[in-house]
């Protein structure tokens, strides 16, 4: 198993937030405006490389993309809402949001895509998931948000938030779509470039996210053996979701085609739309840094997990 570069790169990117967080917290240095005029470009080729044919034709195959997207949005939340008791006291209620948060993302797009393909499930349902779970998620994300937020007294505003959702994310996918049938095919051709400025974007909020949570000292109390137990937990979170999904799959009588597209792209959480949710759904009151923590770990272990599952999947099939 090679290591994944854009892990590295979080890695890296910590590691310079950790040594170098006053450039993250100086307020001469743009950062937030460079990263907020990102995400609206990275939405916007979102937007281009949406095809509505595709959409269209993907839905008939509607059993499937019910249960990927009830797995995404429902059955996630409700595993963490299931063990938020065991969560006490004001850090256990900080450590629970972190997973919540995690709990409630979409879906990745390109690595869900990719390694479908590579266990030889079914690729056109793999892009219509993944495709329409970021759209779902900027309601459905929110919301969630709101209901724990709320009532914890947190400064967490509904109506500022979708504003800004409405102008941050969706008006540049509206504006992606509109024009995708005049220039949606540069989306395609500069793709991996597109890519790399994505995952640009992404490594600046991570770097400035994690320099207010060093700057702050959030992480002054976490010892090696909680940040053990955060990533143990999320190995268990993935293999008890992927254990439902190919378990219910099963009784509703899928193929094993769709079997490997639903526990693929029902599993995956998105680092891109967890990091921009970050920047504009949390208050004040809760550390960016420490809230992404889980997300970047559960997303390194969604990586080398779903590899190595889809070799095996893939080699049985030969």
């Amino acid at each position: 198993m090679k290591l994944d570069k854009f892990v590295t790169a979080i890695v890296i990117v910590v590691a310079l937030a950790y040594f170098f967080p006053q450039f993250g917290v100086d307020p001469n240095i743009p950062l937030g405006t460079i990263s907020s005029i990102g995400i609206s470009l990275i939405f916007f080729f979102y937007g281009l490389k949406l095809s509505p044919e595709k959409i269209k034709v993907g839905l008939s195959n509607w059993k499937l993309h019910v249960l990927v997207q009830a797995t995404t949005f429902i059955l996630f939340p409700l595993i963490l809402i299931a063990v938020k008791p065991l969560f006490v006291g004001e850090q256990g209620f900080l450590l629970w949001i972190s997973f919540f948060f995690l709990a409630i993302l979409p879906s990745t797009v390109s690595s869900s895509v990719v390694m479908v393909s590579m266990a030889k499930g079914n690729v056109p349902a793999a892009i219509f998931n993944a495709s329409i779970s970021g759209l779902i998620g900027i309601a459905i994300t929110p919301l969630w948000m709101s209901f724990f937020l709320n009532s914890e007294g947190s400064d967490f505003d509904m109506s500022a938030i979708y504003l800004k959702l409405l102008l941050e994310i969706l008006l540049p996918i509206c504006i992606g779509l509109a024009l995708q049938r005049w220039i949606g095919f540069l989306a395609i051709k500069y793709a991996n470039g597109l890519s790399l400025f994505d995952k640009s974007i992404i490594l600046l909020i991570v770097y400035k996210s994690f320099c207010e949570s060093f700057s702050t000292n959030v992480f002054s109390e976490m010892s090696m053996v909680q940040l053990m137990l955060i990533s143990i937990g999320v190995v268990v979170l993935f293999i008890v979701i992927y254990r439902l999904i190919w378990w219910i799959s099963s009784i509703m009588g899928f193929s094993v085609e769709d079997q490997i597209t639903a526990t693929f792209c029902g599993t995956k959480k998105s680092l891109v739309h967890g990091t921009v949710f970050s920047k504009v759904l949390l208050p004040a009151s809760i550390p960016a840094g420490f809230v992404l923590l889980p997300l970047m770990l559960f997303h390194a272990w969604q990586i080398l997990l779903i590899s190595m599952i889809a070799s095996k999947l893939a080699n049985r099939q030969n």
